[in-house]
């Protein structure tokens, strides 16, 4: 079995070399974590392109909440990230009755052409999880659902990504569970052996490897003591 993937929200350089330092697989790129992260401008991704070398996935919301706004901004946002670059993405929009809301899915996913995409935790405040999926399956490039299984957070949401695990990682997963589960939104250390139990293998943190806050940049020691965590052997029995 391939080592668990360790995606870790970086905000600027220091961030990304640090997480990368310190064995990260793959970052996500925002800025403006006190909207719950926004896409970040052409400048910083080329900055982080230039600094790293592992796959960047790169925010694509304009603003906080899971409304899409002016979806042609947020085309015009993807298409110039295009150009400079990018080639993996993140996004996730809900309508007003709280599914998918796919006008906007649809418009970025032309966009982006096929590029690898995150579908993001707006999956946490749908009002029907099962339908949310049905909805996106079969969307070219949609590889990954990055969830907590709560809006609350994993505290809340374990049993629910427990059961969505049993329901991917099978032989012929059924329409809408094909893509990996990535836990991620007030996961912790302790969360992990039941997650990595139930075969999940791929996490995502932000502040957890940020021990002085959000103000500060990811610490090296911090991704060193989470990667040596998910690369430890999975308990048996």
């Amino acid at each position: 079995m391939s080592r668990p993937i360790f995606e870790v929200i970086a905000l600027g350089v220091d961030d990304a070399v640090a997480a990368q330092t310190g064995g990260a697989d793959r970052l996500e790129l925002v800025t403006d974590m006190a909207a719950d992260g926004l896409t970040p401008s052409r400048e910083t991704f080329a900055a982080i392109r230039a600094a790293v070398h592992i796959p960047l996935r790169v925010m694509l919301r304009l603003s906080d909440g899971f409304d899409a706004g002016d979806i042609d901004a947020l085309c015009a946002a993807a298409e110039g990230l295009r150009r400079e670059g990018a080639d993996e993405f993140v996004l996730g929009f809900l309508d007003g009755r709280g599914g998918a809301d796919l006008e906007a899915v649809y418009a970025v996913a032309d966009v982006i052409d096929g590029c690898s995409w995150t579908f993001h935790r707006a999956l946490d405040r749908a009002a029907d999880r099962d339908a949310v999926r049905l909805q996106l399956a079969g969307l070219p490039g949609l590889d990954t659902y990055l969830t907590a299984g709560s809006a609350k957070g994993v505290d809340d949401g374990l049993a629910v990504l427990v059961a969505e695990a049993s329901r991917t990682l099978t032989a012929d997963p059924e329409p809408g569970y094909e893509p990996r589960i990535l836990v991620g939104g007030g996961l912790n250390r302790e969360h992990l052996p039941a997650l990595r139990a139930a075969g999940i293998d791929a996490f995502h943190v932000g502040g957890a490897v940020r021990p002085a806050g959000w103000a500060s940049p990811v610490d090296v020691a911090a991704m060193r003591e989470w990667r040596a965590l998910l690369d430890a052997p999975v308990p048996v029995g």
